[in-house]
Parts: C-alpha cells; sequence; structure tokens
C-alpha cells in the first residue's frame, strides 16, 4: 500500500515535517493528530515522546508547490482570476462568476465536490476581503458566506491568529489580553498606533485589521497575467485591402509595447467581414519586437490570403505572445546601431520560407564535440543558459573528424610527427590530454575512448586531434589518429 501512495487510514495521525532551525519540526498535520494535540511548528522529537504512534513522513516542500500552482490554474474553472496564498491556500475572485454556478451557497459545495474527487481535503468561504476569507476559511463555519454588511459581526468573535500576524505579534496580543478580533478592534486606534506603527505587514495587526474590513486594498491579481495589447481601426465603409491601415495598427500597436516594457513575439491580423465571417493570419517573429516597420513587413506576403468576401470594415492587430524587453545600448554616446538587422532578416526569410526552413545551434547535453550543439527552429530559443563549455574548445569543428597517419608517437603524448592532406606536420609544442570516453547510452558496444590534444606544428598552426582507443584495451587493433578542429 506504501509503494501505491495510498493514504493512511482516517484514524491514524501522520504529521509530515521538514527541517527546522533545530531539527525536524512539524509542517502539516492530519485530524487525528491535531486532536492529541500535536500543533503546527513544533519538534518532531518533542512530540513523538508525547505520541509514541505518530506517524511521520517528510514533506515534499518543492512538489507541494508545484501541484499548488496547478492546482490554482485548475480553479480558474469557478472564475478568470485565481492567486496562490501561502503554501496551503488558493483565493479566487468570483465577483459576477457565482451566478453561474447557482450561487454562492451552490458554488462552494461544488468546489468542495470536485477538490474531495481530487483526494483533497478543503475548507472554503466567501467574503467581500481576501483578508475575511482567509480567516473565515480557517477559523469560521463550514462554507462560511459573509455579505458586505455583517463582515465586521462575523471577524469578532474568531481569535486574532486569523489576521495573517506572525507568532511573535500573536503572543503579544495575548499578553494584553486581546485574544479575538473584537477585542482588538474595540481598542483605540492611536494606542495601537503608537506601539506598531512602524511594524511590518505581518506583524502589524492595524494593518492586517484593515485590510480584513476592506479599508485597504488588497486585489487578487494573477502574475502571470498581461496587459493586453491590441490595436483596432473601424471604417467607415468596408474595404477589400487592409495594406494601408497596416502601418497605422503597428504603430499603435508599438507604442503600447513599448509604454508597458515589452516585445512582440508573436502578432495576428485580424479582418471582420460584413457578412460576419473573421479572417486571420499570424507571423512569428524570431526576436521580441516592437519596430513598426519591421511589424508590417512581416504581412507582406501573407496579406493575399485574406479573403475579403465583400469587404470588412473593422480591422485588429493583437500582440498575442509578448516578452520583456531590456533597452540595450551599443554606441558609445548613446542609442543602438541600427545595422544589426539579424533577427529581422530571419523574420522575412521565416515569413516568405515558412517557420521550419530557417533554423539555428543551440547548446546540447553532451561532453562528445560533434554532439555539443544541435540545430533548432529560430522561433525556439529555449535554452538550458546553464549548459557551458566543459574546456576551450576551436573556433572551428570539422563536421567529420579526418584520419592522419603517424610517423612517430611518442608513448601517453601526441604523435611527434604526422601527414595530415599531405603535408607533414612537426609537433613543437603540446596541452594534453583531455579524455573524453563513449556515452554508453548511445554508442555501441566496443566504441573506444577519446584522448584529445592541443597542438601546435613548426609553423605555428594550431590543432585539435585526438586518439582513438588505446594499447591493448580489447576495443580493436592499435590507436588511431584524428584532426576534429582548428584553433585560431
Amino acid at each position: 500500500m506504501e509503494r501505491l501512495s495510498a493514504a493512511p487510514p482516517d484514524d491514524v495521525a501522520v504529521v509530515l515535517a521538514c527541517e527546522g532551525q533545530h531539527g525536524p519540526v512539524i509542517h502539516a498535520a492530519n485530524r487525528p493528530a491535531r486532536l492529541v494535540g500535536v500543533h503546527l511548528g513544533a519538534r518532531v522529537v518533542d512530540v513523538k515522546a508525547a505520541c509514541p504512534d505518530l506517524r511521520v513522513e517528510y514533506a515534499d516542500l518543492a512538489g507541494d508547490e508545484i501541484a499548488l500552482n496547478r492546482l490554482m490554474l485548475w480553479a480558474r474553472r469557478w472564475c478568470p482570476w485565481t492567486v496562490v496564498d501561502g503554501a496551503d491556500g488558493l483565493i479566487l475572485d468570483t465577483t459576477g462568476a457565482d451566478h453561474l454556478m447557482g450561487g454562492e451557497a451552490a458554488m462552494l459545495i461544488e468546489m468542495e465536490q470536485r477538490l474531495s474527487f481530487l483526494g483533497l481535503t478543503s475548507r472554503v468561504a466567501v467574503a467581500p476581503t481576501w483578508g475575511a476569507a482567509w480567516a473565515l476559511a480557517r477559523y469560521g463555519q463550514i462554507r462560511a458566506i459573509c455579505p458586505a454588511e455583517r463582515l465586521a459581526a462575523q471577524l469578532a468573535p474568531l481569535p486574532v491568529s486569523a489576521l495573517r500576524l506572525n507568532e511573535a505579534t500573536l503572543i503579544l496580543l495575548r499578553r494584553l489580553g486581546l485574544k479575538t478580533i473584537g477585542t482588538l478592534a474595540d481598542v483605540p486606534r492611536l494606542s495601537l498606533t503608537r506601539r506598531f506603527a512602524r511594524e511590518a505587514l505581518h506583524a502589524n495587526p492595524l494593518l492586517r485589521l484593515d485590510q480584513a474590513m476592506g479599508h485597504l486594498a488588497e486585489p487578487v491579481a494573477s502574475k502571470e497575467t498581461r496587459p493586453r495589447i491590441k490595436a483596432q481601426t473601424p471604417l467607415p465603409e468596408p474595404i477589400q485591402d487592409p495594406t494601408a491601415y497596416l502601418p497605422d495598427l503597428c504603430g499603435e500597436l508599438c507604442n503600447q509595447l513599448i509604454h508597458h516594457g515589452l516585445g512582440c513575439r508573436r502578432l495576428s491580423l485580424s479582418v471582420y467581414r460584413t457578412d460576419g465571417e473573421v479572417s486571420t493570419i499570424a507571423a512569428a517573429i524570431a526576436a521580441p519586437s516592437r519596430d513598426p516597420a519591421h511589424l508590417a513587413r512581416l504581412f507582406d506576403v501573407k496579406l493575399e490570403r485574406i479573403k475579403p468576401g465583400f469587404g470588412f470594415d473593422l480591422i485588429t492587430l493583437e500582440a498575442e505572445t509578448v516578452e520583456p524587453v531590456a533597452i540595450v545600448q551599443n554606441r558609445l554616446g548613446g542609442g543602438s546601431d541600427e545595422e544589426l538587422q539579424l533577427a529581422q532578416l530571419i523574420d522575412r526569410l521565416m515569413a516568405r520560407f515558412g517557420d521550419r526552413s530557417v533554423k539555428h545551434p543551440v547548446l546540447h547535453a553532451s561532453h562528445l564535440p560533434e554532439r555539443a550543439e544541435r540545430m533548432a527552429p529560430a522561433l525556439n530559443t529555449a535554452q538550458d543558459m546553464t549548459l557551458t563549455l566543459p574546456r576551450e574548445r576551436p573556433i572551428r569543428l570539422l563536421s567529420s573528424p579526418e584520419e592522419v597517419r603517424v610517423v612517430y608517437a611518442v608513448p601517453e603524448g601526441p604523435p611527434a610527427q604526422f601527414i595530415w592532406r599531405r603535408q607533414t606536420h612537426k609537433v613543437a609544442r603540446y596541452v594534453g590530454p583531455e579524455r573524453i570516453a563513449p556515452e554508453w547510452w548511445k554508442d555501441r558496444p566496443g566504441t573506444r575512448l577519446r584522448d584529445y590534444f592541443k597542438i601546435e606544428d613548426q609553423l605555428g598552426k594550431r590543432l585539435w586531434l585526438y586518439r582513438e582507443g588505446l594499447h591493448e584495451d580489447g576495443r580493436g587493433g592499435d590507436p588511431r589518429w584524428f584532426i576534429h578542429g582548428m584553433f585560431a
């Protein structure tokens, strides 16, 4: 059962532990564990002394964070605005969406049911503010619904720990006799301001109380949500060709991109026909751009694909994919070099020949030189930036290593003299060897290892050659020598 990741029985006390300052501490506990007095933050050794039958498992904090982020996106079936709240909560802005599920009560029931189908136990609540919903879900009644006019009344009997304060502040409030939100709200504000005015948000009961009561804004804004960048031109009468309006649309779109500090990677042009049909063409860009002339040129050939019908009276240009763009200064006097048009050339080639016709080299995780890079589509800019070359590599690598004929070889070193391309080379100095073993998960059995040397001949030419195999390695005859690249 343990290997099947089955849930423990409901009557078994189980806790999840994580590393603390003085050893493992309790990170989460199920209901039987809480009933026997286990509380979060307690040391595992202390809890085990009081409850020997307690089952302790280690928490997967990174896995929990990934799962919570996926659950946050899954929860958008109820509303478009969802965010992660701490390590164990979600906040949903259901304003204007609850009536689609039959009201707030029916919506909470559906949430509990769907989460239970996923094997999750949940506590849900509806309130006018983020802080109030957080408090009622954890300390209020089951499926609590709090209208705006009863906000103060429903929060008053809850403990001050429902205000999302740190432990040191909670201990201080309890020593002062302020155990509930109601008693805290009754204290003169000036007295609390003198004590907590300089405290941070998680240690300031006044700010937390204002957030819960709605006096201090705490909006729900998804981190990945980007502003919608869109330009449109309504026409007084139907037309057949949008070419004349394209420069102004690109200019307006680029002004919005500049305002938000973004660049466009993919954009679409849509024309709304008078018969109700919509015709759309898209263009992709190799690097983020906000140059109006460049964006307009991407549609030079593609505009012919639009079927105007009886004409269209609305044109829209939307940036579907955007990325942050940093302003780069590559001139000493300021500004950028207008002659650096490689990205724009790539875009025009892709617009004419297709996205898959233009490729560029990217690093690949392999220690064999010929496999250390591969060709990828120009639009695919995703590359593992942690990949670095282990050592110096030649500026030119031969597509296929060329075998050389060794005249005389030094034991455990490079050949003292060899013939390559009908010329005799004498080794004046060398660096090495650098041993590269075969990749056993890819190469065939019997593949021999390589010893690479960086050499310089009598004329100053620097080459990169390697010896394939070793004497008596049981994988063939005598070692063979190959030239693999040239240094500057």
